[in-house]
C-alpha cells in the first residue's frame, strides 16, 4: 500500500491538487495557442483520453488573449505557461488562465512579480514555480554545480528561493516542479525537495525523448517517486502526439494500483505459433479502448492454443488461428469467428459492454 506524503491542497479550476486529492494527469498542447480552433480540437482529444489538467504555451499577447475563447470550449482546467514576460502572465490570468507556470526569479524584478501575484490573487489562480536544470541561476550553479544525482541542490535551492519570492508577496497558492532530463537526478531532486516542503509537487522528466525513450525514462523516475508517495500531479513528456502522454500516464498509475481509468489491455508478445497480424490487431483494439470507461480487462492473444489459458483472468478476449479466431470470456470459449471478421465482431462486443456499463452508471 502506497502511503502518500501529506501536502497542502490548492485548487486548479475544478481539480484539487495535493492534500490527499487523486494524483492528477496533465499534458501540454503543441498547437499555436493563438489558433483557438486547433488548440481546442487537441484539448478535446486529450480530454477524451483522460487528461485532467491542460497547459498551453503563452509566447505572445495573441496567445494570452486566446485563453478566453479556449476556456469557453473545454471542460478541464487550463494552465498558462509563461517565460520571462510578466505582462503575459497578467494578461493570461485576466483572460481566464486557472493557473500559471512561471519562474518568479526571471520575470524582471520585485515590481513585476508583484503585479503577477496581484493578478493571480484577484483571479484565484495558483502559481506553479517551475525550475528546470537549464534555467538555474548562475550563482547557484557556481555554488552547487550543475545538478547531478549525487548533488541536485541547485535545482532545489532555485525552486525554494523562488517560492520565497512569492511568500514575501503574501502568496501561498503554490505548487512546485523541479525537472531534469536525467532520470536519477529527477528522483534525487524530488526526494530531497519533498523532505523540505509541504507544497504540492508536479512531477516530470523534461526533454525525455520520443515514445520509447521518453516512456521508459519518465516511467522509471515518476514510477519510483509515486511509489514512494511523492507527487500530486504529473506529466509524461514525449516528443509525440500529447494523447500518447495521457495513455502512458494512466498505464503508469494503473501499474502502481494508484488509479485506474477504463479497460486494461493484455496482449501476448507473439511467437512462432502466431498466424495473424497481431500487432495491427492489438493497436486497433487499444485505440478503441482509449475512449472506453468500463473497468474491464481485455486480452488480444496470438493463438487459440494458449490464448484463453494465459489470459484466463481477462473479462473478454480474442485469439487468432488459421482462418478462424475465437472470442473468449474468463478463459472459456464464447464464439468462433472467421478471421477477416474477428476485429469487427470484437469491437461490436466491446461497444455492447461499454453501453451496458454506462447504463449501470446512469
Amino acid at each position: 500500500m502506497i502511503e502518500r506524503k501529506t501536502t497542502r491542497q490548492i485548487q486548479v479550476g475544478g481539480v484539487a491538487v495535493g492534500g490527499g486529492a487523486p494524483i492528477a494527469v496533465q499534458s501540454m498542447t503543441n498547437t499555436l495557442t493563438s489558433d483557438v480552433e486547433a488548440t481546442v480540437r487537441q484539448i478535446h482529444q486529450l480530454e477524451q483520453a483522460g487528461c485532467e489538467i491542460i497547459r498551453v504555451a503563452v509566447p505572445d499577447l495573441a496567445a494570452a488573449r486566446a485563453i478566453t475563447a479556449i476556456r469557453e470550449q473545454i471542460a478541464i482546467p487550463l494552465i498558462a505557461d509563461i517565460h520571462f514576460d510578466s505582462r503575459l502572465a497578467v494578461v493570461a490570468v485576466e483572460h481566464g488562465a486557472q493557473c500559471i507556470r512561471i519562474n518568479p526569479g526571471n520575470l524582471g524584478g520585485p515590481d513585476k512579480l508583484a503585479r503577477v501575484v496581484a493578478a493571480a490573487r484577484l483571479h484565484n489562480a495558483p502559481i506553479r514555480v517551475g525550475v528546470n536544470s537549464g534555467s538555474i541561476e548562475k550563482g547557484l550553479l557556481q555554488e552547487y554545480g550543475y545538478p547531478t544525482p549525487e548533488r541536485p541542490d541547485a535545482l532545489i535551492e532555485s525552486a525554494l528561493n523562488n517560492v520565497r519570492l512569492l511568500e514575501q508577496q503574501g502568496f501561498d497558492q503554490i505548487k512546485i516542479s523541479i525537472k531534469s532530463s536525467d532520470t536519477l537526478t529527477t528522483i534525487a531532486g524530488y526526494r530531497r525537495l519533498a523532505a523540505r516542503t509541504d507544497y504540492p509537487l508536479h512531477l516530470g522528466v523534461t526533454e525525455a525523448g520520443g515514445l520509447i525513450a521518453g516512456t521508459v525514462k519518465s516511467s522509471v523516475a515518476l514510477g519510483i517517486l509515486l511509489f514512494e508517495g511523492i507527487g500530486d500531479t504529473f506529466r509524461i513528456s514525449l516528443t509525440r502526439d500529447p494523447v500518447e502522454e495521457i495513455r502512458v500516464a494512466w498505464e503508469l498509475l494503473r501499474s502502481l494500483r494508484i488509479r485506474e481509468r477504463g479497460p486494461e489491455l493484455i496482449s501476448c508478445p507473439t511467437c512462432g505459433r502466431t498466424r495473424i497480424d497481431l500487432f495491427s490487431l492489438a493497436e486497433q483494439v487499444e485505440a478503441r479502448l482509449q475512449t472506453m470507461r468500463a473497468p474491464i480487462k481485455v486480452a488480444v492473444m496470438g493463438c487459440v492454443v494458449n490464448g484463453p489459458g494465459e489470459a484466463r483472468e481477462a473479462d473478454i478476449g480474442i485469439a487468432g488461428g488459421h482462418g478462424v479466431g475465437i472470442l473468449f470470456k474468463k478463459g472459456e470459449l464464447y464464439r468462433k469467428v472467421p478471421e477477416d471478421q474477428l476485429l469487427a465482431v470484437f469491437l461490436e462486443e466491446l461497444e455492447r459492454i461499454e453501453a451496458e456499463w454506462g447504463g449501470l452508471q446512469s
